[in-house]
């Protein structure tokens, strides 16, 4: 389980991206993705604002970057002080000092009014139960469109049965957000594989290490942390290691890392068919395009044919 290429069906070609040794916290495990950086490109945090909501269901985001394109990632939302949360039903791209309007954005808060510009605000990516069916009403301009789907997963996990996402996501953001915390982002790092239990949850990519680091927190707090915490397991005792001394216990937690990454490399799915890519957008030499089959489903942008952003999952 070191080389992505053998993973990812074609025609996704993944060629010199590696993968690292497995991390888990709780029943979430990511394995860090090292590879090929893009340098270039505008980070989610630093260069991409959400400017208004000009009102429901209809949002502008802007790239205040000099230079370079901003490649929106996959299913982000904003919170903000005092107005109306959206989140996005598909990737887009985005020309340096430029704005853009989308008018299919789902409102993820049923309960609050309001249209006050992007302020006070911060960025989550949807939670993994949520974004098969948020990729499915791309395009359709209905801004509660989500609720139905919001409502599910908080009767599920037990809360008021409404359309309100910050019932998880703000209100318990403490303990989400421990996640980024317990898993290690590493240096280099530009993605990662996750896994909910035993079970493939999802492949993120990002051009490069910046672009990666501004989104590890939506990533693996609210993306892959919401579900790993409703599944949390309970603490058991700790098994020390028996070794009588340094050497013995450096060879112990070597055998360890190589039988838990041979574990997670059974985990991955076994692909019936090769994925389709459908383009959706395309800005100079970069395409934009929904990925189905292979039992993967989500976005990615390619430039001369090759993955510089990749939002890949499994459909739950």
């Amino acid at each position: 389980m070191t080389r992505l290429d053998t993973i990812v069906p074609a025609p996704l070609d993944l060629t010199g991206y590696r993968l690292g040794t497995p991390q888990r916290a709780g029943t979430l495990t990511m394995v860090p993705i090292h590879g090929p950086s893009r340098p270039g490109f505008v980070p989610p945090r630093s260069g991409l604002k959400l400017k208004q909501v000009v009102t429901y269901g209809k949002v502008e985001l802007h790239n205040g970057a000099p230079e370079g394109v901003a490649i929106v990632p996959l299913h982000i939302g904003y919170i903000q002080d005092g107005a109306q949360n959206h989140a996005l039903c598909s990737s887009a791209l985005i020309a340096a000092g430029q704005t853009r309007r989308f008018d299919d954005a789902c409102c993820v808060q049923s309960g609050q009014g309001g249209y006050l510009e992007g302020r006070d605000q911060w960025f989550f990516v949807l939670p993994v139960e949520l974004r098969a069916k948020a990729l499915e009403l791309r395009g359709r301009e209905n801004y509660a469109k989500l609720w139905p789907a919001i409502t599910d997963l908080n009767r599920g996990y037990g809360l008021p049965p409404r359309g309100h996402l910050e019932q998880i996501l703000s209100r318990k953001r403490a303990v989400l957000t421990q996640f980024q915390s317990r898993l290690e982002l590493m240096p280099g790092q530009l993605g990662a594989l996750f896994f909910l239990g035993e079970t493939f949850a999802g492949l993120e990519l990002a051009p490069d290490p910046v672009y990666f680091a501004e989104m590890w927190m939506a990533l693996v707090c609210f993306a892959y942390g919401v579900a790993a915490w409703h599944a949390e397991p309970v603490p058991g005792p700790a098994e020390p290691y028996d070794a009588s001394g340094l050497a013995e216990l450096r060879e112990l937690l070597r055998s360890d890392r190589a039988a838990r990454t041979e574990e997670v490399a059974s985990w991955m799915p076994k692909p019936t068919r090769k994925v389709e890519l459908v383009e959706q957008e395309r800005y100079l030499d970069l395409r934009l395009s929904t990925v189905t089959g292979g039992g993967l489903t989500g976005q990615v942008v390619t430039e001369h044919g090759r993955p510089v952003y990749a939002s890949l999952f499994t459909p739950r």
